[in-house]
């Protein structure tokens, strides 16, 4: 059963899972927050993340979007590296501001045995006003007897 009021994986423990079964891009979230059913994390944008007329891409923000939801779920169930991403619907809301960092606030809006389902604001720094929002469903491992 699935305990939906208690942390697994803290930030430290969340930043070493993400090292040991994603290094090649674990280094690009940075945790700032994690609190039962919640999580907020921050992406430093860099040149390589903008596309054409400087703006932040699109498959930058889903990433950062889909690794949020990621790692809230993970929060909640513990290291489970094969929980995955089965749905996404993302809306692109206004331009990100140039040159500053991303940040997603991630809340899941319900955790089940099998699912995980989880909405995802992005802001600009600075910014009130969310540039994207995304709602991820990942579907949690079943527990082995």
């Amino acid at each position: 059963m699935v305990s939906k009021s208690e942390i697994k994986l803290d930030k430290v423990k969340l930043n070493a899972f993400m090292l040991e079964a994603f290094p090649q891009v674990a280094h690009e979230y940075a945790i700032q927050t994690v609190a039962v059913n919640e999580i907020t994390v921050r992406l430093a944008v860099e040149e390589r993340h903008l596309r054409p007329g400087g703006t932040v891409s699109g498959p930058t923000m889903f990433a950062l979007a889909d690794v949020s939801a990621y790692l809230a779920t993970l929060a909640m169930i513990g290291p489970q590296a094969l929980a995955v991403t089965t749905n996404c619907s993302i809306d692109f809301m206004r331009k990100p501001a140039p040159g500053v960092d991303l940040i997603a606030e991630a809340k899941i809006l319900k955790l089940g045995k099998l699912l995980s389902v989880t909405d995802v604001m992005i802001r600009s720094e600075g910014m009130q006003d969310p540039v994207a929002r995304a709602t991820l469903t990942y579907a949690i491992p079943p527990a082995r007897p």
